[in-house]
């Protein structure tokens, strides 16, 4: 079930963030040589909680990063960053390019891993990520080994987690973005419904890819603030724009509203946001927006910032955290409470 999810549903999600004019992949996808990733290595790890890196900057001076402290752990994955610029052209980004890691590290790790670092430990492996072409091509065949690739990293690095960090004893929160939230539904499905790691699942947050309702057997959408065991996805663009591409009728695509925590369509008022970060890492931007649910869709009014009169792009999806950064992170650390307070 989960290998035809994970074919069936990327290729329904194709995500105009970037213009045509990019590098693609050349060829055929090659597997021959190819071994799999050696977790135990820190350097397979865009962050990990015993070492310094961009997972543990905190945005706001009253914020704390508490994972020395922390109770529960947090496995993310990164949404694509290997997006075709000068040299890649491969089907799967290496995971020794320095290049690519840094724009890991400085993009996804500092702008959306770090909204868990009030909640819990941070896990981020580095994984041979899909091209962001992947996402468009024809040559179906090759998009899939590519996108498997992808997944199998992930799945490595996740039972790495849980054997020898995780011991499959403490508490823990899945969260990725677009292709890291594709990865993060498969490793639900094949690792966490219905398994006795169910039990520890806190909440799974994974924004950015069109997940329906009824994808897990045992997993519900969350519906409360503080429900736990559960999992949350939305995909942001702006009011009024219902693309084709993405729009999906009759797939019962959840969409949680990331201000309130349920799945009222009635719309949230500005005021009862609690802020997003956007470029600057440490200006946190309050009553930025309204939002709510619109068929299969997060509709969110223009983003209010000085400067937001020359934002003309209607798909907001590579803000899909950042717009809610601080709303995540306390929904985060509520579900944490609420899990401890009941196990």
């Amino acid at each position: 079930m989960a290998r035809h999810l994970l074919f069936s549903s990327f290729l329904a999600c194709v995500l105009f963030l970037f213009g045509s004019c990019v590098t693609v992949p050349k060829g055929h996808f090659q597997s021959e040589g190819l071994k799999d990733l050696d977790y135990s290595s820190p350097l397979h790890w865009s962050a990990l909680p015993h070492q310094i890196d961009s997972a543990d900057a905190v945005a706001i001076p009253e914020w704390q990063d508490v994972q020395s402290t922390a109770n529960v752990d947090v496995f993310f994955i990164h949404p694509t960053t290997y997006i075709g610029k000068r040299g890649q052209n491969k089907w799967n980004a290496d995971i020794n390019d320095k290049k690519v890691n840094d724009d890991v590290d400085q993009a996804p790790i500092r702008y959306q891993a770090t909204i868990f670092n009030g909640a819990g430990r941070i896990y981020a492996p580095r994984y041979r990520q899909a091209h962001l072409k992947v996402f468009f091509t024809k040559k179906k065949s090759d998009a899939f080994k590519s996108i498997r690739l992808a997944y199998n990293d992930v799945s490595d690095a996740f039972n790495y987690f849980i054997e020898n960090y995780n011991k499959g004893e403490r508490p823990f929160i899945i969260a990725g973005h677009s292709q890291g939230a594709l990865h993060g539904m498969t490793l639900l499905l094949d690792y966490v419904d219905g398994s006795p790691l169910q039990e520890k699942l806190i909440a799974a947050y994974l924004p950015g890819w069109p997940i329906p309702k009824d994808t897990f057997e045992h997993i519900k959408p969350c519906s409360t603030a503080e429900e736990t065991g559960c999992f949350t996805s939305w995909r942001t663009v702006k009011e009024g724009y219902l693309p084709r591409i993405l729009h999906m009728p009759g797939k019962n695509i959840l969409v949680t509203n990331p201000v309130r925590w349920d799945l009222d369509p009635a719309p949230t008022k500005k005021e009862d946001q609690l802020g997003g970060i956007l470029r600057d890492f440490h200006t946190m931007r309050t009553e930025l927006v309204s939002v709510r649910i619109y068929k299969d869709l997060l509709w969110s009014t223009k983003p209010d910032f000085p400067g937001a009169i020359l934002l003309t792009k209607r798909n907001y999806h590579i803000a899909d955290y950042n717009l809610f950064y601080a709303d995540v992170r306390k929904n985060a650390q509520d579900r944490v409470r609420a899990y401890l307070a009941t196990h």
